[in-house]
């Protein structure tokens, strides 16, 4: 017995005659120690667990965890995908209120009305992106009998071309190979097909899902901090301050990735409009606008609009403009690419290339279109999520007062 241990502990010692340390007792029940007399069986011997090696038990440990983990995920995302029709239209709401949160805030910090701040917000999205879809039907509508002639013409004078050069590719083989390609082109594109059906697979799911996204956009306005309080209080007390403190680094995240985004599509639409204005083709504006919305589908989308843009200079003034056009396309692909995203985009939401390219293309392979839209936001915040319950800066502070009632006291 050592003069350090206190009296209780020598005392207990002598009545009990068991040993002071309980870690020694456990120590001696795993090499066969008996209790009372009782042969101490259950536990495992030392040579047992010498037997698996140091590395295959730490694998182990990690395996099922991740399972757990993966079979979590799965859940999830069979939740979503049974409930599509709720969640894409409820997706798209959190993006409208990334962009749509501080311009109301800032109408109701200029003493405007809550009420007219929330319905200038909400009416003036909708008045722009009517007014968007309205410029391209009218353009596009004007100028339709004309380019479904010069399509004709240009397909017959293709075909022209190719049985008179070296190749005299007749036109049944002409015929042939474009149908082997609308096939291969059909059934690439039969994923974005059916992510696109996701969304809705009629006019009446289309319809509702317009309604709910706002709907849902209108309440996130009106009453967002407190629906945002109300999934925190979901969570048990001890987890709420990360929760809500994540939850807003993510929030500052989606509404920076939405600002960065509109300002890299208007520069890649202006970019390719104008240089279509200036070579003379055609539908400069609805190019243009094409090119604004189709930027918002990283990789997929700018790829789609830009050859819109090459063929309609291929159709209507040859193949020289058609080159010069794929010419001002790539160029300001690579600045939107090389400038614009590693200095803008990379600062705003700091995902890696590498990790928005794979995001893209799982998120077009599981959920189309939809899927593509919604790949980088999502491991934008996720990300940033992720690193602040990392981080631990949550368990210092607190991140409202309203939170702070509902924490447990230190």
């Amino acid at each position: 017995m050592s003069p350090s241990e206190s009296p209780r502990r020598k005392l207990f010692s002598r009545r009990s005659g068991a040993p002071a340390d309980a870690a020694a007792a456990v120590s001696e029940t795993r090499h066969g120690a008996s209790v009372a007399g009782v042969p101490f069986t259950d536990a495992p011997t030392t040579d047992a667990l010498d037997s698996v090696p140091l590395g295959m038990r730490i694998a182990g440990a990690w395996s099922w965890r991740i399972l757990v983990v993966l079979a979590v995920l799965a859940v999830l995302g069979f939740l979503i995908v049974q409930l599509r029709l709720l969640v894409i239209p409820l997706m798209v709401a959190v993006v409208l209120s990334a962009l749509l949160v501080p311009f109301k805030n800032f109408l109701v910090k200029h003493r405007w009305p809550r009420w007219l701040a929330i319905t200038v917000a909400e009416v003036g999205t909708l008045v722009v992106v009517a007014g968007l879809l309205f410029l391209v039907a009218t353009q596009v509508y004007s100028g339709f009998d004309d380019l479904r002639a010069q399509t004709v013409t240009s397909y017959n004078d293709l075909k022209a071309f190719l049985a008179q050069s070296p190749l005299q590719i007749s036109e049944d083989d002409f015929n042939a190979y474009v149908a082997q390609l609308w096939a291969a082109v059909q059934q690439d594109s039969q994923v974005l097909i059916s992510g696109a059906a996701a969304v809705g697979s009629s006019i009446g799911h289309v319809l509702a899902g317009v309604l709910l996204t706002l709907f849902s956009t209108l309440f996130i306005l009106i009453d967002g901090e407190r629906i945002w309080s109300w999934i925190v209080r979901i969570f048990p007390r001890k987890a709420r301050a990360a929760t809500d403190g994540a939850g807003k680094a993510g929030w500052r995240t989606l509404q920076n990735f939405v600002k960065v985004q509109i300002l890299v599509a208007s520069i890649d639409a202006v970019g390719i409009a104008v240089g279509a204005a200036i070579l003379g083709v055609p539908l400069a504006i609805p190019i243009g606008v094409l090119v604004f919305l189709g930027s918002f589908i990283p990789i997929i989308g700018a790829v789609v609009t830009g050859a819109v843009a090459v063929f309609i200079a291929l159709v209507y003034n040859g193949w020289v403009i058609a080159l010069i056009m794929l010419g001002v396309v790539l160029l300001v692909q690579q600045i939107e690419g090389h400038v614009l995203q590693p200095l803008v985009m990379g600062t705003a939401v700091r995902v890696h290339p590498l990790a928005v390219v794979l995001a893209v293309a799982g998120g077009s392979m599981v959920a189309g279109i939809a899927g593509a839209f919604f790949a980088v936001p999502v491991v934008a915040t996720l990300n940033v999520m992720i690193n602040y319950v990392a981080g631990g800066t949550w368990r210092t502070s607190v991140s409202t007062p309203a939170l702070k009632e509902s924490l447990p006291d230190a």
